[in-house]
């Protein structure tokens, strides 16, 4: 090898190693280090983990997060404590880009009367049948019998195998049977990385996927002609026989949720369905439409379901202020999630 190319290796290490000690010293997104520690359904992180988290290359909204002693992102320590409730959902929940105060779980905790705990048992990446298993668990290990679900409209199909929102649970695409599809290991390779703040920033700061960018250097894609495009285009029908079919597979969710589920132990099941944030419209689109019949069914269930599109467009008549964190992140921000947990700790006050 020549000189030149030394020279050139040399300059990529020394670059590299100077970026992992200037981002050492910046709130980078560190190792969560999930895994099944507690039960084999329930993904969640080393008992008192502490790891920072952070969003976009310019890392708004860093903090610091711990896990309790069961590997929750929450506040409490989990006991048995049947008067407690269990706040299930995803990210929604665990809420990370908030400050611990502007939590959904604080929230709740904070309208509800007397001195009850909510217990948040937010697990990222997650859909219905995982909301499940959560649900189990809390039954089993705190007595808990009152939960309360926020939930997307999306997380029936997204507990479809091969979604990329299972940790456990899912119904197989084709014929909707019930499936346990596990994150595999992780390889000896991620765990080095997971140790690097170099690679978490590219990681989870730019989200940079070394297979998207080999694809993308053999793929062409021609620009779109002039005028191509332009404006808001109408969202056309749904096809009956895809509405069918969505609607089979939330038929098929709930009735593997409810199965899973210890009805007889639960008191109260209130669900939250985040939606359209503005003005409300007739459901047109095939998730709209979706997102509606998941709400009957659940209802038809005997559950509690608060459809938040009403709130939001109530709060869109008198407000111009979004309910997102940002035009970079669709979760709730702080004035969004009050909106929700005002409706269930109504419903829980019943």
């Amino acid at each position: 090898m020549g000189r030149a190319p030394l020279l050139f290796l040399g300059g990529i290490v020394a670059t590299a190693v100077c970026a992992e000690i200037v981002l050492h010293g910046l709130p980078v997104s560190t190792a969560t280090m999930t895994g099944y520690y507690q039960d084999p359904d329930i993904l969640a992180y080393p008992a008192h983990h502490t790891w920072t988290m952070a969003t976009g290359w310019d890392l708004r909204n860093p903090h610091t997060l711990r896990a309790n002693n069961w590997g929750f992102a929450a506040e409490h320590e989990f006991t048995a404590d049947p008067e407690a409730v269990a706040l299930i959902g995803d990210s929604y929940v665990e809420a990370s880009m908030l400050a611990p105060r502007d939590r959904p779980a604080a929230q709740l905790e904070a309208l509800l009367p007397g001195q009850r705990k909510v217990y948040a048992m937010g697990t990222p990446g997650t859909a219905m049948l995982d909301y499940a298993q959560r649900i189990r668990f809390a039954n089993e290990h705190f007595q808990i019998r009152d939960f309360v679900v926020l939930m997307e409209g999306a997380d029936a199909p997204q507990a479809l195998c091969g979604s990329g929102n299972i940790v456990s649970r899912c119904l197989d695409p084709e014929t909707l049977e019930p499936r346990i599809a596990r994150h595999p290991r992780a390889s000896a390779w991620t765990d080095l990385a997971r140790h690097s703040a170099l690679a978490q920033y590219l990681m989870s700061q730019l989200r940079f996927k070394p297979a998207t960018v080999v694809k993308a250097m053999f793929t062409r894609k021609p620009p779109e002609e002039a005028g191509a495009g332009a404006g808001k285009a109408v969202p056309a029908a749904p096809d009956p026989e895809q509405l069918a079919r969505a609607r089979a597979v939330v038929d098929a969710v709930v009735q593997q949720f409810f199965a899973t589920v210890p009805r007889a132990q639960i008191r109260q099941l209130v669900f939250l369905v985040d939606g359209r944030r503005t003005s409300q419209a007739a459901p047109r689109t095939l998730a709209e439409l979706e997102r509606a019949h998941l709400i009957l069914r659940l209802r038809e269930q005997g559950a509690t379901v608060h459809d938040l599109e009403p709130l939001y467009a109530a709060h869109a008549a008198r407000s111009q202020r979004s309910l997102a964190v940002g035009p970079y992140d669709g979760h709730l921000n702080p004035t969004g999630l009050h909106l929700a947990m005002a409706a269930a700790a109504q419903s829980l006050a019943r």
